[in-house]
């Protein structure tokens, strides 16, 4: 609600000074500007000169976090303002708003009055004309057109038609900085700056600085959006491809190949098996799901996803343990149970080197498979055997190329996968029962 304000006058006010009210920020002249009063004294000041009808001296605080400042923590550089209305809002704090008419620096400052009060002279705008003038009021025009057109919201109507048809170049370097994003100090800085050609020089090296800033902000914005148009785009010729093959019946199940693009990230491959994988990905994802391809594509990218590729956490070799687990599970046998003790000692001395590989020779029954159950018990590893018997071609131990139907990785790779770690114990059983083919030697 609005009311007039009322208190008693102020006697002996002399008719040359002028009422002074601090505030947090800079009022330029040609400005309508709301200011809080949360202070008795500026609610004197307000109310005295709209009484006496006598304009305001808005004047920076020096210290803007004081909470009563004085005449010493003002700044002299104020601005000549005419008091339009007296509001005392819901929260009953009163409220003014005030606009601005022209600068007014403080000479003197008066004492004994319940408001701050000062003498001072006004500072009339320089009569300054010319073609440097000029260019600079065009270059400053043509600076806030374009950093109105730059912020991320539509700016008012009014303000981008206060900038195009301002009068003069003090108008419009005062308008540009009332509203730029500066700092006090800064605005209060253009405020006393009174030659009108340093003034330009100033508010368009600020303009520039946020206009710089403007401008990446909307390079940035642009790319965002082209970037969502371009996956809106994606999304939309996806939904017409599944939309044509369920016409034509060739379904394509985009949660198996999500989860296979998950798998790929989760299984831990080196990066030139990863981008091989998303090859095939790709590859797979454009095959229709009739065609045989589709199925060796598939069959692939499982097996190289089940693979371990994650090396495990080593555990350390306890020989005593191995010993003990010999002992347990076989009677007898000492030289070979030492010599698999040795073996397991040289692995623990140099765990990174190329070790021998083990091998049993006897008769069926004496326990050579299960000496190697024991060793990869005592190992704390899988065990996992591989038997070679009747193998006849190299290829089922090597594996298949991917172009024949039903191509298989080699026993090697399987028995990797069967074990689920790739330091597991491998036992390569009955190699003497390889025998030569039409394809080669598997023993070789």
């Amino acid at each position: 609600m609005s009311g007039d304000p009322s208190s008693s006058g102020v006697r002996d006010f002399p008719e040359d000074a002028v009422v002074v009210v601090p505030v947090s920020n800079v009022i330029f002249p040609g400005i309508v500007f709301p200011i809080v009063l949360d202070r008795p004294s500026a609610v004197a000041a307000a109310q005295h000169a709209l009484r006496e009808q006598h304009p305001l001296v808005l004047v920076l605080q020096q210290d803007l976090q004081a909470p009563d400042p004085g005449p010493r923590s003002l700044h002299r550089m104020g601005t000549l303002a005419n008091v339009l209305r007296y509001v005392t809002g819901p929260d009953g704090a009163p409220h003014v708003a005030c606009q601005g008419v022209e600068r007014f620096e403080i000479t003197e400052w008066l004492e004994g009055y319940p408001f701050i009060a000062a003498r001072g002279r006004r500072v009339t705008e320089p009569e300054a004309a010319g073609p440097e003038i000029e260019a600079r009021f065009l270059h400053l025009r043509s600076q806030a057109l374009e950093a109105l057109q730059l912020l991320p919201q539509s700016p008012p109507a009014e303000l981008v038609s206060a900038v195009e048809g301002a009068s003069s170049a003090a108008a419009l370097a005062d308008l540009v900085a009332a509203y730029l994003d500066l700092q006090p100090p800064e605005k209060q800085e253009i405020l006393e700056t009174v030659d009108l050609q340093a003034r330009l020089d100033r508010v368009s090296t600020f303009l520039a600085k946020r206009l710089e800033v403007l401008r990446l902000t909307s390079e940035i914005a642009q790319r965002t959006r082209e970037s969502l148009g371009e996956r809106q785009r994606q999304t939309l010729l996806r939904e017409q491809m599944a939309a044509i093959q369920r016409e034509l019946g060739e379904t394509d199940d985009r949660e198996e190949l999500v989860e296979l693009e998950s798998a790929i990230e989760a299984a831990g491959m080196p990066d030139e098996v990863v981008q091989q994988a998303r090859k095939e990905l790709r590859r797979l994802a454009r095959t229709p799901e009739a065609a045989a391809e589709y199925g060796m594509v598939r069959t692939y990218l499982e097996w190289l996803v089940e693979l371990p590729w994650k090396a495990p956490e080593p555990v350390p070799l306890d020989l005593a343990e191995a010993r003990r687990i010999l002992d347990e599970d076989h009677f007898g046998l000492e030289k070979i149970k030492q010599r698999i003790v040795e073996h397991l000692a040289v692995r623990r001395l140099a765990p990174e080197g190329k070790a021998p590989i083990l091998c049993f020779v006897g008769p069926p029954g004496v326990g050579k498979t299960s000496l190697g159950q024991s060793i990869a018990r005592a190992m704390h590893r899988p065990f996992v055997r591989v038997s070679l018997g009747g193998v006849h071609d190299e290829s089922e131990i090597r594996g298949h190329r991917r172009t024949y139907v039903g191509a298989l990785p080699g026993n090697i790779i399987q028995a990797i996968r069967k074990a689920g770690r790739r330091d597991c114990v491998m036992m390569l059983d009955e190699i003497d029962k390889m025998s030569a083919g039409l394809h080669g030697d598997p023993s070789a």
